[in-house]
């Protein structure tokens, strides 16, 4: 019996066909360089059966995502609301970007197998839009990267500052070159760029086990600051169960944005091992859980140190006289650090989809037991795995060599992401998910309304964040006021 194995087209015979063809798609579980691979074609054929990352490993990078330099914000977000009602938003917003990530893994099931993206799902339900879908996605990931170079460029410099003081003397001071934040993100560039070039998310394991190891460190430092405050540690201010301020407006989005993971979403239900929508269940429940476990961890131990005194930036809060805080803005360092790969990531497969700029050709195998052969199909998304070495090279370097040009030489783009983030995490959190759920089971009689409903309802509230947070960055802009946070 021949078995023909099709990509990116639907299964419209299952079972065995009346002909003796057996028809089934195949999945992409693609090795980190398989265009590069020799071998029997048959067995790279099978490989393709399958993804290869773990549970673990994809929770891990899930939750490397989602943890960023946001976390330091939240208890300032406390002292603008009070002790309950931060703690309520907190974890509502926790919960509201899970059901986004929930809606996205059940829409990837409807993608090509294997090969899900938001351009494969904005195909099946928006297709004029599928290019700008993923420009806006490339855009805001790109932006996020930049800001972590930043915040590596200004933090290297006192960290350095304070571990050379607390190793050698006070009175001893570090040499001129290494109080440059040019010349760290210089040479943090060596570590990230060999990182920015792999192909599978799974690869950036081992740096997200470091990233959130450095997140844990935090952690302890706040706990432990609260029950053993360090000499110099700034006097506690006041404590409100509940305390709105006119600063709730600026900190609410930070809570939102904070939970921002849904560009690595698709990659990861490609390549996990079994995608079943349990073991998705899990890796979203557990990786947007501990997100908010380790958020409300900090945010009330912070309020309660320095309660309305508090500042944006809790590890900045405490004296940097010891080793103990000089290590803890290191893993901030290290957090960023290894949290960039994760950005050009999913900027390169989405620049790679606006590039082909619509339908691209691909391949459909036919195998029997001596041989295959291939034929003509067509692949509706342009699969980032179907990449050539020479467009992966020159799409990386461009994202890399253009991101850490503007960091070199610019010190501050707060309100620039603070834009791109308002706009572009709602829009991959929220909206599209909602939309893209709520178009592709509107007239499916077996779907579930409630659910379809409830995704209507998050594309709407979406809109709303996304005009509430534009609307409030256009205020600010107009009456030239200090930017809030990044909404990273």
């Amino acid at each position: 019996m021949v078995r023909v194995t099709t990509y990116g087209v639907a299964n419209a015979n299952e079972g065995n066909s009346p002909h003796g063809i057996d028809i089934e798609r195949v999945t992409d579980g693609s090795g980190e360089n398989e265009a590069l691979l020799g071998g029997d074609s048959h067995s790279k054929a099978h490989s393709k059966l399958e993804g290869h990352a773990t549970l673990q490993s994809s929770i891990g990078n899930l939750a490397n995502t989602i943890i960023g330099s946001g976390m330091l914000t939240f208890p300032l977000a406390l002292a603008s609301s009070g002790i309950i009602p931060g703690m309520i938003t907190c974890l509502f917003s926790g919960g509201v970007a899970a059901f986004g990530l929930y809606l996205l893994s059940l829409c990837a099931v409807k993608a090509p197998n294997r090969r899900a993206s938001f351009f494969a799902v904005a195909e099946l339900t928006f297709p004029r839009a599928a290019v700008f879908f993923d420009a806006a996605i490339a855009i805001k990931c790109f932006g996020v990267s930049i800001s972590y170079l930043i915040i590596i460029k200004s933090l290297m410099p006192n960290v350095v500052a304070a571990l050379y003081h607390d190793l050698t003397s006070p009175d001893t001071n570090p040499p001129t070159w290494a109080l440059s934040g040019r010349n760290w993100i210089s040479i943090f560039m060596l570590v990230l760029l060999p990182l920015a070039f792999l192909r599978r998310i799974d690869s950036l394991r081992h740096t997200s086990y470091i990233a959130l190891f450095s997140v844990a460190y935090l952690v302890v430092i706040v706990v432990v600051c609260y029950f053993f405050p360090l000499e110099g540690t700034t006097a506690l201010g006041e404590i409100h169960l509940i305390h709105f301020t006119p600063n709730f407006i600026s900190t609410f989005p930070v809570q939102v944005f904070a939970y921002t993971c849904a560009q690595n979403l698709f990659p990861i239900f490609n390549e996990i091992n079994n995608n079943s929508q349990e073991r998705m269940n899990i890796v979203v429940g557990t990786s947007i859980g501990s997100a908010a476990l380790i958020y409300e961890i900090i945010a009330v131990f912070g309020y309660l140190t320095f309660g309305t005194k508090v500042g944006a930036n809790i590890i900045a809060m405490y004296p940097s006289t010891s080793l103990f805080i000089a290590f803890g803005q290191l893993a901030i360092a290290v957090l960023v650090l290894f949290s960039y790969p994760l950005q050009v990531h999913p900027c390169r497969n989405c620049l790679d989809k606006v590039f082909h700029g619509g339908h691209v050709p691909h391949k459909q195998v036919v195998e029997s037991d001596e041989d295959e052969h291939d034929i003509e199909a067509e692949d509706e998304h342009g699969g980032s795995h179907d990449m050539s070495k020479l467009k992966h090279t020159l799409l990386t370097l461009a994202i890399v060599a253009s991101g850490f040009t503007i960091a070199y030489f610019v010190d501050n783009l707060q309100m620039v992401l603070s834009f791109v983030g308002s706009t572009g995490s709602t829009t991959i959190s929220f909206i599209l998910p909602g939309l893209f759920y709520w178009k592709l089971t509107r007239n499916d009689p077996n779907a579930n309304k409630t659910l379809n409903k409830a995704s209507l309802a998050l594309a709407i509230y979406g809109m709303f964040i996304f005009t509430f947070c534009l609307s409030y960055n256009i205020y600010q802009v107009i009456n030239v006021e200090p930017a809030s946070p990044n909404y990273v």
